[in-house]
């Protein structure tokens, strides 16, 4: 929680959301992310508008004529977040990391813009 995630093709970073349901916790209380937390517009965010020629929401007709016009972000990824930890499970799931990323259905690369978190002790 409080990680900014980025899209490829969308506005500007935006702010993950990550429910205290069986996550463990840092000692700020956030919780922490694992590989997944990629639901869309609960996790990850909408990215304001979407530029992504392969979203068919960004394609209006004009006349008998197909013309691009970015519309709303509406995330949808593919897969969980990958890469992530080897060893640390939160909730039995690996917990996501700086460098996981995800893919959306409309080709654009949702990353880790800012943590948040840079360091957690684990025992």
């Amino acid at each position: 929680m409080g990680a900014k995630l980025k899209c490829s093709f969308g506005a500007g970073a935006k702010d993950m959301v990550v429910l205290p349901i069986g996550m463990g916790m840092t000692g700020n209380t956030k919780p922490l992310a694992t590989e997944m937390d990629f639901i869309p517009m609960l996790n990850i965010p909408a990215f304001g508008t979407c530029k992504s020629p392969a979203n068919p929401m960004n394609w209006k007709m004009a006349g008998p004529v197909p013309v691009f016009a970015p519309s709303s972000c509406i995330p949808i990824p593919v897969m969980p977040w990958s890469p992530v930890a080897k060893k640390l499970k939160i909730g039995g799931k690996a917990a996501m990391l700086e460098s996981s990323k995800t893919m959306c259905v409309w080709a654009g690369n949702i990353t880790v813009d800012n943590p948040g978190v840079t360091n957690i002790e684990a025992t």
